[in-house]
């Protein structure tokens, strides 16, 4: 690997590599970049840009308003209640 330099880019990644474990990802890194560049010579003029390689649709519902539930039905299941609202304790875990 003349290009990069693997224990260089080890110490700004703050990573401790032993000599053989800088030669075993040199020659990894070799490898993809070999791959990487032999991507980069594909014909790939014809190709559209995507972002997802399946089509994708949004799947939508009409929204439609409906009366809520009752305020006093909804607090009477409440395990605390403070007048019309929810008592929660201020640190989950602590007792409310």
């Amino acid at each position: 690997m003349s290009d990069i330099d693997v224990a260089y880019v080890a110490k700004l990644a703050r990573l401790a590599l032993t000599p053989a474990e800088i030669e075993r990802f040199g020659a990894q890194l070799g490898a993809l970049l070999e791959h990487v560049g032999a991507l980069a010579e594909l014909p790939t003029a014809d190709v559209a840009a995507t972002a997802q390689v399946i089509a994708q649709s949004n799947v939508t519902r009409e929204d439609l308003a409906v009366p809520s539930l009752d305020r006093e039905t909804v607090l009477a299941q409440a395990p605390s209640r403070e007048g019309p609202y929810f008592r929660v304790p201020r640190i989950i875990g602590e007792e409310a």
